[in-house]
């Protein structure tokens, strides 16, 4: 007899969505993989990088038309350009959050933030007025607990933690703090991206003990540690080379890769928790009219793709990007 879960379609609250004919790709994939909503981050990749309330609802309305049954959630990019009257306005046309990339954390992030103190305006605008401050949370650091301290009303995300230090300094700083984990890093440790292009992503998969502290965090159903996928696509060749890109692809099968190891350490009864209530609670957010569903999952073998193609005027590696466990075996499936 099969074992079949219907539940609400996931929230990812940390995707990259790109631009033009990865954008294309990506964008109608993101329902496929079971999610229905999910928050944008605007990224050093993307040229321009989103820093206004208009580019951030231009790049929503194209994301929409490729997917209209998804609700895009935006985020507005932390640079020298970003002012609290702009907060205020990206908080009236419904922007979600604002990113912080520190310099040099992940693909073309060199001209990324080395300090906090000349967006201390810009921050008090966002406790004003409720907008969230993602953080690259990989490591907690001092600048983290004073930013709690001076702000306390802030909501801050430290994005996709993968240590044990992350997810002790989140549980212990209080009910403003959130947390992202990615789909990989409940699965990847050092030995698997070490020399494995494909599995490479920024911040890196680290021990052991940092995994099982994730795996321990998502048990329990801690309330303020949530999916956010952090699914990067990068072309195969920019993978394979010398330099590879940052980034591990997830999104086509977002829920069934999470089901899958999830089950593989007892915490298929959590996934409810971890991918569709969690984040929604800590964000105060809904999917927008009409877009609410449910899905259901079979525990069935599902091959993933070998690769998926973008662009198939070019040469297939350039064309064309590896997913995560690429021709291997998961062990659940959508089938609706």
């Amino acid at each position: 007899m099969q074992t079949i879960i219907t539940l609400p379609a996931a929230c990812d609250f940390h995707i990259h969505t790109r631009q033009g004919v990865l954008m294309e790709m990506v964008a109608p994939r993101i329902a496929e993989g079971g999610v229905s909503l999910c928050y944008v981050m605007v990224e050093p990749n993307l040229k321009p990088p989103i820093t206004s309330t208009e580019q951030a609802l231009e790049y929503k309305a194209q994301l929409e038309r490729l997917a209209p049954n998804v609700t895009f959630l935006m985020s507005l990019y932390l640079c020298p350009e970003l002012t609290p009257e702009e907060i205020r306005k990206a908080k009236k046309h419904g922007i979600v959050g604002v990113k912080s990339y520190p310099r040099g954390v992940t693909t073309n992030s060199e001209s990324g933030i080395e300090s906090y103190a000349i967006y201390y305006p810009v921050f008090k605008a966002m406790e004003e007025v409720g907008l969230i401050l993602n953080l690259h949370g990989e490591l907690p650091s001092d600048s983290d607990q004073q930013l709690h301290n001076d702000f306390p009303k802030l909501k801050i995300v430290l994005e996709h933690a993968t240590t044990k230090a992350a997810v002790d300094t989140v549980k212990a700083l209080g009910d403003t703090i959130g947390c992202t984990i990615t789909i990989h890093h409940l699965q990847l440790t050092v030995d698997d991206w070490a020399g494995q292009c494909h599995n490479f992503c920024k911040p890196v998969a680290k021990f052991p003990h940092d995994r099982q502290a994730l795996r321990d965090v998502v048990l329990e159903g801690h309330p303020r540690f949530f999916l956010g996928t952090d699914s990067a696509p990068h072309p195969a060749y920019l993978k394979e080379c010398a330099h590879s890109c940052a980034g591990v692809f997830t999104t086509p099968l977002a829920i069934p890769y999470l089901a899958t190891i999830l089950d593989s350490f007892g915490a298929i009864n959590c996934l409810r928790k971890f991918a569709c209530e969690n984040g929604k609670k800590f964000y105060g957010v809904n999917e927008e009219e009409g877009k609410y569903r449910e899905i259901t999952l079979v525990k069935e073998t599902l091959l993933v793709p070998h690769s998926y193609s973008f662009d198939e005027s070019v040469e297939e590696r350039r064309g064309s990007i590896v997913p995560f466990f690429a021709g291997k075996n998961l062990t659940w499936k959508i089938i609706n």
